[in-house]
């Protein structure tokens, strides 16, 4: 299999399945002298772990990372480590795999998941949680999003859940704070409230549903990116579409856009107190031409509802027979809720990137 790899300088090539004895990645082009802690990679990986509410996964999985290369301990003997310029390895044990549960769709094609293409490709697929079709691999992109955070200085990159099923945010209720504050990622404590009754209701019928998440970037210089073939938009846009489930991305206004006039759409500016332009809005997202204006990046995506479900859907086996389908093990009734801090890593992992493809180029970063 190839295609493990994504980012051009920055680059993170992840290994290992959902069953296997471990999950891990390489992140080769990281500079020298990046200092950062363990204890702050593991903090990110907390907020994706599952088995932390009624609304994610069971599966008990510590998510206990180990960097194995490419650092230095300080001399004082603190938990510092700095960055040597050589590849970056991490890797994370799976502790609590349940391969039984899933024996009895070893030849069955689950309905809404990889099943079926996997074999059509390869000839052979891992029934076991999806093998590395999993989004159990997406952990070690939150751990090299951690690092990607150190890179570009002053850059600070957050997350929200707007949207779960049919059931929106109000945006005047917006508080960032709040989003630490519940299970959901959610900056509405009332939608929040909300949530957390109808998700239930969906958990208890079998059933599951989507959600739209929001990430924002603030911090982030002027310039990166490129025109044509290495937009910024482009790239992060690439980045979330990897993510597991997700079937749509946008940024700034995104399709929302397409419903404006040129003269509602349009950013205007102002010269500001430091000479530097200031905006008057930000419909493009912090981004134009490709390339990085100086405002917050803001990106969305859309996850699709799990597709591992206790009703029972129909579909056929491996030999052509019909029958039906009715995932058992432990599945999130929502992705969306622990697709926030994977879609704040990769859209860190390609600021990243950019950045240090912008230096070189230009000589400033």
């Amino acid at each position: 299999m190839s295609f493990n790899t994504f980012g051009h300088l920055f680059r993170v090539t992840t290994w290992g399945e959902s069953h296997g004895e471990a999950i891990g990645c390489v992140i080769d082009g990281c500079p020298p002298g990046i200092e950062f802690t363990v204890g702050e990679l593991q903090a990110w990986l907390d907020r994706r772990r599952p088995g932390q509410s009624r609304f994610t996964t069971q599966r008990r999985e510590p998510d206990a990372v180990k960097v194995l290369s490419g650092v230095l301990a300080n001399d004082d003997g603190g938990d510092t480590l700095t960055t040597t310029g050589t590849p970056i390895s991490m890797v994370i044990e799976n502790v609590d795999q349940r391969s039984k549960d899933y024996s009895q769709i070893r030849d069955q094609y689950r309905p809404g998941h990889a099943d079926y293409t996997y074999e059509a490709k390869y000839g052979i697929r891992d029934y076991r949680g999806g093998g590395r079709s999993s989004a159990r691999e997406t952990a070690m992109r939150v751990a090299a999003g951690g690092l990607a955070r150190r890179i570009v200085p002053g850059m600070a990159v957050r997350g929200a859940l707007v949207q779960i099923g049919g059931k929106t945010i109000d945006r005047a209720r917006w508080d960032w704070d709040e989003a630490a504050n519940n299970d959901f990622f959610c900056p509405d404590p009332g939608a929040a409230n909300e949530w957390a009754a109808y998700l239930d209701d969906i958990r208890k019928a079998g059933s599951s549903v989507g959600a739209v998440i929001e990430i924002e970037a603030s911090g982030v210089p002027a310039g990166l990116g490129a025109p044509i073939y290495a937009k910024l938009d482009q790239d992060i846009a690439s980045g979330l579409m990897s993510i597991n489930a997700v079937k749509g991305v946008e940024i700034g206004n995104g399709f929302a856009a397409a419903a404006l006039t040129g003269v509602e759409n349009a950013d205007e500016m102002r010269a500001g107190e430091d000479g530097a332009p200031k905006f008057l809005s930000n419909n493009a997202g912090g981004i134009l031409g490709g390339i990085s204006t100086g405002q917050p990046i803001v990106a969305r995506f859309a996850v699709k509802p799990t597709s591992s479900i206790l009703t029972p859907r129909r579909s056929i086996d491996a030999n052509g027979n019909e029958i039906e389908v009715s995932t058992k093990g432990r599945h999130d009734p929502c992705v969306g809720i622990r697709a926030v801090p994977i879609g704040e890593a990769m859209v860190a992992c390609a600021l990243a990137d950019h950045y240090l493809m912008h230096r070189g180029q230009t000589g400033r970063g």
